[in-house]
């Protein structure tokens, strides 16, 4: 069910669902106006764009003044007043040109800073994790017991075992109880 009639607009609905003001306008067609002044204002920027318009102007007055009088646009005599408004409309063109192409690179630049101040986060929260890891792994490491500290303990082990039977073995102890039958009685 479509959205067309004014009435069926509400405004505690999400604007997603809301028709548009101006239904022919979409974010497409307002990004290629941007690329395309982009493209404008960066072609104003470069020696071919003044080469052609030094070329164009020179033209211009050679034009204006060589001819014969019939064939003559602009008059020297007013100080060539069609290319002052020529050039005039070209600049003022040009301004609002480079001022929309700077502020959709400014656009992109709080969107690259924005993207490098998350990574970074990222990135620092990640080391952050890491370095709590690697410490608990070397407190873990540190109280486990090394191959040398146990090869020891079961030697001193065997050792004191050792002792005991020696020990029990001279006194002569032959009288020792033997450990008890674990067999149940014959009923």
């Amino acid at each position: 069910m479509a959205r067309d009639s004014r009435s069926d607009v509400r405004l505690d609905s999400p604007k997603g669902l809301r028709s548009r003001v101006l239904p022919g306008r979409n974010r497409q067609s307002k990004d290629s106006f941007g690329r395309a002044t982009e493209s404008i204002a960066r072609g104003m920027g470069t020696p071919y764009f003044l080469i052609a318009l030094t070329l164009f102007c020179l033209v211009w007055i050679a034009w204006n003044v060589t001819v014969p009088q019939f064939l003559r646009f602009d008059s020297s005599d007013n100080g060539f007043t069609a290319l002052t408004l020529v050039l005039s409309l070209q600049a003022s063109y040009a301004a609002p040109l480079i001022l929309l192409a700077q502020n959709r690179q400014d656009d992109r630049d709080r969107v690259q800073v924005e993207q490098d101040r998350q990574r970074s986060e990222r990135n620092l929260a990640d080391t952050e994790y890491l370095a709590r890891e690697v410490v608990a792994l070397r407190l873990a490491i540190k109280d486990m017991a090394s191959k040398d500290f146990i090869r020891d303990e079961l030697r001193s082990l065997l050792e004191e075992l050792d002792r005991n039977r020696s020990d029990d073995r001279d006194r002569g102890d032959a009288s020792a109880d033997p450990a008890p039958s674990t067999r149940a009685p014959r009923a």
